[in-house]
């Protein structure tokens, strides 16, 4: 309910000063006349809201620019570390092949000894 009433105020202040049929003429001149006082002032107040229309787009484009490259960045760490990760699986599949069920608990226990002392280093 807060965002309607805050875009109706939004609305109402870029598009402030303009009926539907143009832009409000002065009641001291007939319907057919427009004061220019009033034009120039209403053609300033578009002027500037179409500027800071620009500068809104101009920002919001350089935000998706930054977030695509980040996002970019983000799925070739995942490719390369999905690569990596591969990698040590396969050789995992031939240690584990290739040696005898001592030695695949033995580089088990190891790797999970080395995990928890990192573990506690770091924490």
């Amino acid at each position: 309910m807060i965002f309607g009433f805050r875009d109706r105020n939004a609305r109402v202040a870029l598009f402030d000063g303009i009926e539907e049929g143009g832009i409000r003429a002065s009641s001291s001149y007939s319907s057919h006349e427009i004061d220019e006082q009033e034009n120039d002032r209403a053609i300033d107040g578009l002027e500037d809201r179409v500027l800071m229309l620009k500068r809104l787009s101009g920002d919001i484009h350089g935000e998706v620019e930054s977030h695509n490259l980040m996002l970019d960045g983000m799925g070739n760490d995942m490719d390369a570390s999905r690569g990596v990760l591969s990698g040590t699986m396969d050789k995992f599949k031939m240690v584990f092949e290739t040696k005898s069920s001592r030695r695949m608990f033995t580089l088990v226990a190891s790797f999970v000894v080395i995990f928890l002392v990192i573990y506690y280093l770091t924490r």
